[in-house]
């Protein structure tokens, strides 16, 4: 199948799937995202009605979460992802619960990103299953094991455990063919996550990607890392599972480096973030036949660039082996512009109860603001989509 250059202008593809009372509903929603003050002030205040009992969560739920979160558990995900593949588009179930501290709430986690792996056995609509390592593990051990700490009898105990879990989800990802994402976090614990996801591809990448690690490029760092981790893989005999993103925590990040006087590992600048970004996707594309790429971005240019890429190299838009990925409710003209054209793309649907994954949602409102342009674009589109339908 020959590719073809997409155009992420191309509303009326982008937004397909949306009917009237969608799209204005997102507007709404990203008008008031794009006051940053608004979603500055506003946790606090959701927070307090929720444990005053207010009547909120029917609001949140026909709003913020209809928009970015496909339903409270995975059956109430099938109409989202039943909606998404008649579009070629495909679900990655993502359980997006945070602020587990204990371990009957670890087992609990895993035992929700089995199932999520045991619906996508068979299903073509749902290509990955995805974890954080902080759903199945103690922030602070992970912490430790980082930074090479010596850990108590009880914290070595807890680590084994950890292992435990961890690999449980790769054999599972291994035994229903569904290839998983190890989510990337912060970077005093990435270390320890990265040790772990290195295990799992050595262990299970023998034949082909089932286990991706996640590179996040806004650090100055993950360009070499990838470079030498492909390198490992070809020498030792696994395949590399890679998911491309710039990253989450960048101002975080910065806060923390700056309150410890320590350099901060985060870029720069954008620049430097976009250059490193670009240059792991040509990196991948160099070595295709030892790493399986997902590029979770909602970066039109290097969108635009591996699309270009995968042309030029004469690379079918179906390979397996390249994975487009963005978040649902979001960068919808990425997504359907790409599937449209033959490309794989997958979105990441969060699911939860509404007032457990409303860390999530507030931090997704935070992150729109603070991604330059991000908030306008997504304005402008919806806003050229219903002059689009007016006159049609």
């Amino acid at each position: 199948m020959q590719p073809f250059s997409p155009d992420f202008n191309n509303t009326e593809v982008a937004f397909a799937g949306k009917s009237a009372n969608d799209l204005n509903r997102a507007y709404w929603l990203f008008k008031i995202i794009s006051y940053n003050w608004l979603v500055k002030v506003s946790p606090p205040f959701v927070n307090t009605a929720i444990a005053l009992h207010l009547p909120i969560k029917g609001i949140i739920k026909s709003t913020i979460f209809k928009q970015f979160c496909g339903g409270e558990d995975i059956t109430d995900c099938n109409k989202t992802i039943l909606q998404l593949a008649k579009y070629n588009i495909g679900t990655i179930l993502d359980y997006s619960v945070e602020g587990k501290e204990n371990e009957a709430e670890y087992d609990a986690t895993l035992n929700e990103t089995l199932a999520a792996l045991n619906r996508a056995k068979g299903d073509p609509a749902i290509p990955f299953g995805v974890f954080k390592v902080t759903g199945v593990a103690s922030f602070e051990l992970l912490e430790k094991i980082s930074c090479g700490a010596s850990l108590t009898n009880n914290e070595a105990m807890a680590w084994e455990k950890v292992k435990q879990r961890v690999d449980t989800i790769g054999n599972a990802a291994a035994i229903n063919n569904v290839p998983v994402f190890v989510d990337a976090e912060e970077s005093w614990i990435q270390v320890a996550i990265d040790s772990l996801a290195i295990d799992l591809m050595k262990k299970y990448n023998k034949e082909k990607a089932i286990v991706y690690n996640t590179y996040q490029l806004y650090r100055h760092d993950k360009l070499e890392q990838l470079k030498n981790e492909i390198s490992a893989s070809k020498a030792q005999g696994y395949f590399l599972g890679a998911k491309l993103v710039r990253g989450a925590y960048m101002e975080k990040e910065r806060k923390r480096a700056s309150s410890k006087n320590e350099f901060s590992p985060i870029q720069k600048d954008k620049l430097a973030s976009d250059h490193d970004y670009d240059a792991a996707i040509q990196l991948c594309l160099d070595h295709l036949d030892q790493v399986a790429i997902c590029a979770g971005t909602h970066n039109e240019k290097s969108s635009l660039l591996l699309a270009n890429e995968m042309i030029k190299r004469k690379i079918n838009p179906d390979d397996k082996r390249i994975f487009f990925s963005q978040l649902y409710g979001m960068s919808d003209h990425i997504s359907y512009n790409l599937a449209a054209l033959g490309y794989n793309v997958a979105k990441y649907v969060p699911y939860g109860p509404v007032t457990a994954v409303l860390p999530y949602l507030i931090r997704r409102a935070q992150e729109n603001t603070s991604v330059k342009g991000q908030t306008g674009r997504e304005l402008s589109l919806i806003m050229a989509e219903r002059r689009r339908r007016k006159k049609a």
